[in-house]
Parts: structure tokens; C-alpha cells; sequence
């Protein structure tokens, strides 16, 4: 199947995710149209999910350094959640963090 879309593509897969994590408990915002680290802010009653969203394949080498630099609290999680073309519901899910709380100097 061609993907004439890609971005309605990667918007279906975006609003697919933020329906698993609803299901879970989060509530969950969607950083649509923006150019930022991540696609998906889910917060949840003990932790924070920062999630970027992808289909099929991993983010480049560029892009996942950009993520796992990315400083965020002791409660929040980075992760890349896959989707692949043809294949069960659930996502490969990559857990890339968290760096920790911040140290002040």
C-alpha cells in the first residue's frame, strides 16, 4: 500500500497512541504541527510520558541524540513509540530515558 499522505499517516498513528495511553489512564495532549522533541505529553497520576511517535522505522541518529539530551524531571519518561504497516495493534516501544532531575550548581 502507497502512503500518499504521510502526515495524515503519522497523525493517525499520533491519535492511535494517545487512545492506548487514555485507556491507561493518561491524559494526553498532542503537539500537532509542532517541530518540537516530542509528538505526544501524557500525564498520568505518578509519572509524565514524553512520547515521539514514528512509523516503521526508528528516529535517525540526529534525531535520538536530540532526545535522549533532552533534560526532563525524576517521574517522566522519554520514549519512541514505532508503529508498523501491517502489524498488530501494540507498537515497539523504546523507553530512551529519563536523564534525572536537574542538578543545581
Amino acid at each position: 500500500m502507497t502512503v500518499k499522505n504521510r502526515k495524515a499517516k503519522g497523525t493517525r498513528a499520533e491519535h492511535r497512541c494517545m487512545k492506548q495511553l487514555e485507556e491507561l489512564g493518561y491524559r494526553c495532549t498532542r503537539a500537532a504541527a509542532s517541530l518540537g522533541e516530542w509528538d505526544i505529553i501524557a500525564i498520568g497520576s505518578n509519572d509524565t510520558r514524553l512520547i515521539q511517535v514514528k512509523c516503521n522505522r526508528r528516529p535517525g541518529s540526529a534525531e535520538m541524540t536530540r532526545l535522549k539530551q533532552f533534560k526532563c524531571g525524576e517521574r517522566v519518561t522519554k520514549e519512541v513509540w514505532v508503529y508498523k504497516d501491517g502489524k498488530p495493534r501494540e507498537p515497539i516501544i523504546e523507553i530512551i530515558g529519563p536523564v534525572g532531575p536537574v542538578k543545581k550548581a
